[in-house]
């Protein structure tokens, strides 16, 4: 009967230390598992921060040159009303002098495409 007790205590001990290793493997997978989301993680935020970098730089670059087209049409405007004040000032005399003969210098007389009729 002792050798019966001794062999079950043998089989008791081998699945405790079984046991053991099984918990001992699971909570390594589970550290592993941990550290690889960790890394996947601490990866993916580079490569955001990577990513993010690369767009400001591009960013920066179209704004700088919508904003120097945007200076261009800016002048191209100003120097275009100056013309147009430049021709007004020039014209405005001359039209207005047109126009005030042409309202008091009435010349009487009959239309020609009006007919006479008896």
């Amino acid at each position: 009967m002792t050798s019966q007790s001794q062999g079950i205590q043998q089989l008791l001990q081998a699945e405790k230390r079984a046991k053991d290793k099984l918990e001992e493997a699971k909570k390594r997978k589970g550290k592993r598992l941990k550290q690889a989301k960790e890394e996947a993680m601490a990866e993916t935020d580079r490569y955001r921060v990577q990513r993010e970098k690369e767009f400001h730089v591009r960013q920066s670059k179209m704004m700088g040159s919508q904003s120097h087209l945007s200076d261009e049409i800016e002048e191209q405007t100003l120097e275009k009303i100056k013309e147009l004040n430049r021709s007004y000032n020039g014209c405005v005399e001359s039209v207005i002098k047109q126009l005030l003969s042409m309202v008091c210098d009435l010349k009487a007389g009959v239309h020609v495409n009006y007919r006479a009729t008896n």
